[in-house]
């Protein structure tokens, strides 16, 4: 039995800027695409999704072109979710719209830098900071394309996909005790406050929510191997533990992504039912939770890491301290034009990012047609824009940019 495809609608829009998809860009006459396979596009076509090419997964600014970045991460993701609804019968399109924006305007240096503005949030909001919460005001807020006369305009995605990003949590441990069932209930995306707080509002969100860990567990080991974070002994000890719990001998030469990915998408498509849910086996569900073991002890928590991560918070901290010294009320943006001679990519950026989601009298930004969210006499707002630019950051751009604060 197949599963329920969602109808490929907007109707479940609950916020009132969807007026603005009666522009040109949002209601083509002659558009040939399904809702969804737009969302899919203006996803793929934003400037959030290029950055991810230069993001860290695991292992940060890494010289070797073949450790994963967090732009194949999402496409792993989209590749996993993608195979399991075409399976299901579910909507493809959905999924992959979903995958694709799951981890848009992810913090640089992956999730230790998601854990440094965690800690700085905490020092002037009573809001958290964390990353599937930050995606959805990525498309929702702050990312946008131009429409046929080149003025620029929010995202304005479907609910079911923006809803998925939000919901995707992949910290999945009871998919066997609890399957994973969507929510009944349209709630206002803006009002969830934790992650993992509410399941996805539709079948393709539950999977994109699976395939986010099916997709990160193989990899990572593989890119363990090859920085010699992991040596062969440690991949015995894991194949000992694959071995016992599958009940069959697992090689040595078996633990790669493509060979965990294909294990557990066939394990889950054999259990999944519309009656019980998104599932694995006990088996599998086991798997899963003693290589996410495995994982935290030999790769995430390693001590070839803590230079990196030691850096990373020099870097993220020294931005945030730094841009907050010119704060000045109404008068910030003339103080930071000041500096921007000396700091380009630290102020010159900084100073481009306020133009364009603040009201400015006379900017020469007015091709922006996108909503403000700033207002420059509110230091919160300030504080909260500062956070924003750096979560969209680029390990690379960081780097850069922390160079030029520290060259006299």
């Amino acid at each position: 039995m197949s599963f329920t495809k969602v109808a490929a609608s907007p109707e479940h829009e609950r916020w009132p800027e969807m007026i603005h998809r009666q522009a040109k860009m949002y209601n083509r006459s002659n558009d040939i695409r399904s809702y969804f396979w737009r969302d899919y596009n203006r996803i793929l076509h934003c400037t959030a999704y290029r950055r991810l090419k230069h993001k860290t997964q695991v292992f940060f600014a890494t010289r070797n072109d073949h450790i994963c970045t967090r732009m194949e991460h999402v496409n792993h993701v989209a590749a996993v979710s993608s195979t399991l609804c075409n399976t299901l019968g579910l909507n493809v399109e959905l999924a992959m719209a979903i995958a694709t924006g799951h981890d848009l305007g992810h913090a640089p240096f992956g999730h230790w830098g998601e854990h440094i503005l965690k800690d700085i949030v905490k020092g002037f909001s009573k809001d958290e900071f964390w990353h599937e919460k930050n995606s959805l005001k990525f498309v929702d807020k702050l990312e946008t394309l131009p429409d046929p006369y080149g003025k620029e305009y929010n995202l304005f995605l479907t609910y079911a996909v923006r809803d998925g990003i939000i919901s995707h949590c992949g910290e999945v441990d009871n998919a066997y005790d609890e399957p994973i069932r969507p929510r009944n209930e349209n709630i206002l995306l803006e009002n969830i406050v934790a992650p993992n707080q509410y399941q996805p509002f539709t079948w393709e969100g539950c999977i994109v929510k699976v395939a986010d860990k099916i997709a990160y567990l193989g990899r990572d080991i593989e890119d363990a191997f090859t920085l010699g974070v992991l040596n062969f002994m440690k991949l015995r000890e894991l194949t000992r533990i694959l071995s016992s719990l599958l009940e069959k001998k697992i090689k040595l030469e078996q633990i790669n992504t493509t060979f965990l990915m294909h294990e557990l998408m066939i394990d889950l498509c054999e259990n999944s039912t519309p009656e019980k849910g998104i599932t694995f086996s006990k088996k599998y569900v086991d798997l899963i939770n003693e290589v996410k073991k495995f994982n935290y002890k030999h790769i995430y928590m390693h001590t070839r890491l803590d230079p990196f991560k030691n850096y990373a918070t020099l870097i993220i901290k020294s931005f945030y301290e730094f841009l907050l010294e010119l704060y000045d009320s109404t008068n910030t943006l003339q103080r930071l034009d000041k500096e921007k001679d000396s700091f380009p990519l630290t102020v010159g950026y900084f100073i481009d990012w306020l133009e364009k989601y603040t009201h400015v009298p006379g900017s020469r930004r007015s091709r922006f047609a996108n909503e403000k969210i700033y207002n420059l006499g509110n230091e919160y707002d300030y504080k909260q824009a500062i956070v924003d630019y750096i979560s969209g950051m680029t390990d690379a751009f960081a780097i850069r940019a922390f160079n030029e604060l520290i060259n006299f």
